[in-house]
């Protein structure tokens, strides 16, 4: 039904204009009851799909990824189409609008999607409150800092966005990895990014202390699928160094290859999402698995179209998946489809 009548009304409108039209949509049908129902169709609760990763137990490994519930407006009502965890945000200290419309392009020949939405969101304390209600699903919180911080003032920000979110999330992702913020990607370099993830995990420690010598909270990092070999060994050095506790591959790409569709829309800036994807960010995955020799749990995102695309990450190391752009291309069903597929490869039905 997905793709058959409500993808074909949603791709006639502007992208972001159809992304808020499904939240109006997804947000009335939870209001008026369609939340059991949903939960219904397409969530699966097997003990055998569980996961216990950093700390955490997941209910399933099928996550969606940062950038869909910026703002923490929908998280238990899309944990009904069976995700086993939400990623909210990428949150700023200061609300901001982003970068100047339109910034949000489908690229349908390749099942693609370019962003530049430039960590648009309403504040980290907007969120705080929407997230002060009852979570029926893990969540974890992305943070950023805000366009017109400095680099070298950029620790600030993400401090303010941790200590606000602390008892507000499950974990946490460091984003410095998106192409949107004009030199955030900086931050990748080693020394400021040692300096970055030591100070949240002296953060961590204190936070946790002060609340009655509570837990700390897992903080990954969220990389960059257009690094180079040595900068991913740096990466894994950087994990050992700060004792960070996972990292997410990938981010969106800026590289531009092999694409089918028209100029017009290949050749805006911003960061490419979808299939084209897929084999960059599997190999990302497979490098930091293998060369760490899986010292550190990775969470797998980057072109999963389908329950194939999903095994192709667990197999090359991911220990949990994301889904963003194949949610939209594909459809809520994929969540399911894909936790069948998990089950069926271990030889088990469902």
């Amino acid at each position: 039904m997905y793709k058959i009548v409500l993808r074909p009304f949603f791709f006639l409108l502007d992208a972001e204009r159809a992304h808020h039209v499904t939240f109006k949509l997804v947000h009335l049908l939870c209001k008026i009851g369609f939340s059991g129902l949903f939960r219904t169709v397409y969530t699966i609760k097997d003990p055998r799909l569980e996961r216990e990763v950093f700390g955490l137990k997941f209910p399933n490994p099928v996550g969606l990824a940062a950038g869909f519930d910026k703002n923490a407006i929908l998280y238990n009502e899309l944990s009904d189409f069976g995700f086993g965890f939400i990623e909210i945000g990428t949150l700023t200290p200061k609300p901001q609008d982003g970068n100047p419309k339109r910034r949000l392009f489908r690229l349908k020949a390749d099942g693609a999607i370019i962003n530049r939405m430039g960590f648009n969101n309403k504040g980290v304390f907007d969120a705080v409150e929407k997230l002060k209600k009852k979570h029926r699903v893990l969540i974890g919180g992305n943070i950023g800092k805000n366009k017109l911080t400095p680099n070298d003032e950029a620790i600030k920000d993400y401090l303010i966005c941790f200590d606000a979110l602390f008892d507000h999330v499950d974990y946490f992702v460091v984003n410095v990895s998106s192409p949107n913020t004009p030199g955030l990607r900086e931050l990748q370099d080693r020394e400021p990014l040692t300096a970055l993830l030591l100070e949240l995990k002296k953060e961590n420690g204190k936070v946790a202390k002060k609340n009655g010598g509570g837990k700390e909270k897992p903080i990954l990092l969220k990389i960059a699928p257009d690094l180079t070999d040595d900068q991913l060994m740096d990466i894994i050095k950087i994990v050992e160094t700060t004792k960070i506790d996972g990292v997410i591959a990938t981010n969106t790409t800026v590289e531009r290859k092999n694409l089918k569709s028209d100029l017009v829309f290949t050749e805006e800036k911003g960061g490419l999402s979808g299939r084209p994807l897929r084999n960059r960010s599997t190999e990302v995955i497979r490098f930091l698995s293998e060369k760490s020799g899986k010292a550190f749990p990775i969470i797998g995102v980057g072109g999963i179209h389908s329950p194939e695309d999903a095994l192709e990450k667990l197999e090359a190391g991911a220990d949990l998946i994301q889904l963003w752009t194949g949610f939209i291309y594909e459809g809520p069903s994929l969540v399911k489809r894909i936790n069948k597929a998990i089950l069926a490869k271990n030889g088990q039905q469902v």
